[in-house]
């Protein structure tokens, strides 16, 4: 308007429009128009995989973070009171025996690792009691503690596996962080499959090196073992194949157990595949479009197809979708069928008052 005629604006006190929180800015708009589809890229690489993954290799002791710590102070807690309760009571155990501590310590292993040779007996009560009492508190260490930790050093190993099958691509290639998710059972189960390899043959050759026994009775002593069958025909009898038995039973038996875990695990996760592949190439007949009608009025849409093969694929049960319509109407405060940020605000407004 025209200041000189004595007329003031209609807005004296006009300034910059406040923001419209309806409005989206545009760079949201695409992220929440990309996430309807897929998943974001922020999200992938804000992962702990994606930064381990361009790390370069480290020592053992690099690798040591609390948890281990914590595995590590349980274990020598463990051992520590098994080792000086047994270690009372030695006069009570029977059978081959060597050194006093040492054969404590490797009572304590064999008895936590429920190989029981029977190399070494509990020959009284008290150390009966004793046994009983170590058993299922060494069970329930390796169970928590002891197999994180031993999940955690697969994890290691499954990135340099990567990394080694992509010498040539670039180590921050999402192809190969997407291959890395998608076989990381598989190669897990390589990864455990070479470890026992390994194992069974270190715990061979020490047999028949230290142990002196002839290469089937070495390979059958360490399948008993490994196995936690424990005949106890086969054993360590030496001070150093009771030293070596220490720390290589432990090892041995958990990876034992983490790869028939993880074998498990591929035979599930291949099953599941199977499914998807088959519901995905199947043909789609009137009878799936009327089983995708959620709301009943005749058209199927995007979202109901989605859900609809998402049940079929085993991934969501229709209980899940029932607790979640109800979380959807519950917001749906104008019973519009859409939700809005002024749903969302009436709804927990509401909520609060009810309290």
């Amino acid at each position: 308007m025209d200041h000189n005629g004595g007329k003031e604006p209609l807005l004296t006190k006009q300034s910059e429009p406040k923001p419209q929180f309806d409005n989206m800015p545009s760079s949201k708009c695409k992220k929440l128009r990309r996430c309807r589809s897929a998943p974001m890229e922020e999200t992938i690489l804000q992962g702990t995989n994606y930064e381990r993954f361009l790390e370069g290799p480290k020592s053992i002791f690099d690798q040591l973070n609390p948890h281990f710590k914590r595995v590590a102070i349980y274990l020598f807690i463990y051992l520590s009171i098994g080792t000086l309760c047994f270690y009372l009571v030695s006069n009570q155990i029977s059978g081959e025996k060597t050194f006093g501590v040492l054969d404590s310590i490797y009572f304590c292993v064999v008895t936590m690792t429920t190989v029981g040779y029977g190399d070494l007996l509990p020959a009284s009560t008290t150390s009966k009691l004793l046994s009983c009492l170590f058993v299922f508190s060494g069970m329930a260490l390796i169970g928590l503690s002891l197999s994180k930790a031993a999940d955690c050093i697969v994890e290691n190993q499954e990135i340099l596996l990567v990394k080694a099958l992509h010498l040539r691509q670039k180590a921050n290639s999402m192809e190969i962080l997407k291959e890395m998710e998608t076989n990381r059972v598989r190669y897990r189960c390589i990864i455990l499959s070479v470890l026992i390899a390994i194992l069974i043959a270190s715990g061979t050759i020490f047999l028949t090196t230290v142990e002196k026994m002839e290469i089937v009775d070495a390979f059958y002593c360490v399948c008993s073992t490994i196995t936690t069958l424990g005949y106890g025909d086969k054993s360590f009898s030496t001070p150093a194949g009771r030293v070596f038995a220490i720390f290589w039973i432990l090892m041995s038996t958990i990876c034992l157990a983490q790869f028939l875990f993880a074998f498990a695990e591929f035979y599930t996760e291949s099953r599941q595949r199977s499914l998807v592949r088959w519901v995905l190439t199947r043909r789609t007949t009137a009878a799936d479009l009327e089983a995708a009608d959620l709301d009943d009025d005749g058209v199927v849409g995007a979202a109901e197809f989605v859900i609809y093969k998402l049940k079929e694929m085993g991934k969501i049960n229709p209980e899940d979708i029932s607790l979640i319509m109800t979380e959807f109407k519950n917001l749906d405060v104008d019973e519009s069928g859409t939700l809005s940020p002024s749903d969302i605000y009436l709804a927990q407004s509401s909520t609060r008052k009810d309290r």
